[in-house]
């Protein structure tokens, strides 16, 4: 395999750099030659520094201008064809949709498209996401199919969307859970002692978006707040400018200065900041599967996420690995904290539950393992395209 090129394809840098490095890391040392591709931001030259090749191109994820997304998708052909990659890997829908367009345009070979969750156009319920959806379908239906082309999806639930709206071959989709998270880094917590009466930490870190459960999350701290309870919120992050489903920064700063909450902002060392912490809240309405939560659960700490798609392979509904509520509930994030608060030998014996899934399931070489036997599927072929089109969904 040694010599073939490979283009990482997402639409932003940092999700390249939070999500994909280990996986780009591991291509280059397999003697895969790397290029990474995304719009411009902070994080391109990190991957610089690196020693990776990464490209700024000119897409604008809010952009429903037809003559900008042609500008785009022409761009991202001749890229392609200057740089004639051997497999093109797009993440997240419109670069999974563009990547896979422009790479049929420029004749690369084999391509692997990976939607981590639904995104603002399948969870929205606004009128513009409830327009956009069946010409996202739609586009999806065309560019994600053909010869030598793969769909990984992260959990059950986005394959049976996918499955039931027809959008691919069934015999295209692979199910690999989560992007993976190096387990490693993150330390079990030790066990807090006799000190059971110290005010309880909870945080929710993701990016601010609404569907991450912000709003029920400030609900929860409103409510446990009038109780006079000692519990602290904490919430990391910063609003996607790029995402019409985006916080306004001045209603965190509002949030915080109410006293509700206290914001961290962006958070670089997440193994430092989960070791100041007890709990780990994500309400969220959707995902492809949290890597917020693999990262707390590996450092042994209990969990509370809504039963919903991705959420749920994490925390199962036993109740033996976290506490899971339903969605849009503020009131039931509430109790579920307050159960914690109330129950320190809970959170302990939830904690090491979770961790043991974590390591069990979801550390990055099981995933990056799953993913690069995907690449050899469609970069080494079986006669006939046997291995690439089994007639049974591959989970692998």
């Amino acid at each position: 395999m040694n010599g073939r090129k490979v283009v990482l394809f997402a639409n932003t840098d940092w999700y390249l750099y939070n999500f994909r490095l280990s996986l780009a890391e591991k291509l280059r040392q397999d003697g895969y030659e790397v290029v990474l591709l995304s719009p411009d931001g902070e994080f391109g030259p990190k991957l610089q520094a690196l020693g990776f090749s990464w490209h700024a191109m000119p897409m604008n994820r809010r952009s429903l201008n037809p003559l900008r997304e042609l500008g785009v998708l022409a761009w991202l052909v001749r890229f392609l064809q200057r740089e004639k990659p051997d497999l093109v890997h797009g993440f997240t829908i419109k670069s999974a949709v563009y990547g896979s367009l422009a790479s049929r345009l420029a004749g690369v070979p084999a391509r692997i498209n990976a939607v981590a969750g639904m995104g603002y156009v399948f969870t929205s319920r606004d009128l513009k996401a409830r327009v956009l959806r069946p010409v996202v379908r739609q586009l999806m239906r065309f560019a994600l199919n053909g010869r030598r082309n793969a769909l990984i999806l992260q959990n059950p639930d986005d394959v049976a969307v996918f499955k039931q709206a027809r959008i691919v071959d069934d015999r295209a989709i692979r199910l690999i859970k989560g992007s993976g998270v190096n387990c490693s880094r993150f330390a079990a917590r030790p066990e807090a002692g006799e000190e059971t009466h110290a005010p309880l930490r909870v945080v929710l870190a993701a990016r601010l978006l609404w569907d991450k459960g912000i709003a029920e999350y400030v609900e929860a701290a409103r409510e446990l707040g009038r109780e006079k309870r000692s519990v602290k919120f904490l919430l990391a992050g910063t609003p996607d400018d790029g995402n019409p489903a985006s916080v306004p920064s001045g209603l965190v700063k509002g949030w915080a200065d109410e006293g509700l909450l206290t914001w961290l902002g962006h958070v670089s060392d997440m193994p430092k900041m989960l070791s100041e912490v007890d709990v780990v809240v994500l309400p969220s309405y959707r995902e492809g599967l949290p890597k917020t939560l693999i990262e707390a659960a590996a450092c042994a700490l209990p969990l509370i996420t809504t039963d919903a798609p991705g959420c749920r392979e994490v925390v199962s509904s036993t109740g033996e690995d976290g506490l899971r509520i339903p969605v849009r509930d503020s009131a039931a994030l509430a109790d579920a904290i307050r159960r914690l608060d109330d129950d320190r030998k809970l959170c302990r014996k939830l904690g090491l539950a979770a961790r043991e899934k974590a390591l069990n399931e979801f550390d990055e070489a099981i995933v990056i393992s799953k993913t690069l036997r995907v690449y050899s599927e469609l970069l080494d072929p079986a006669p006939h395209g046997a291995a690439v089109t089994s007639h049974r969904e591959r989970r692998i």
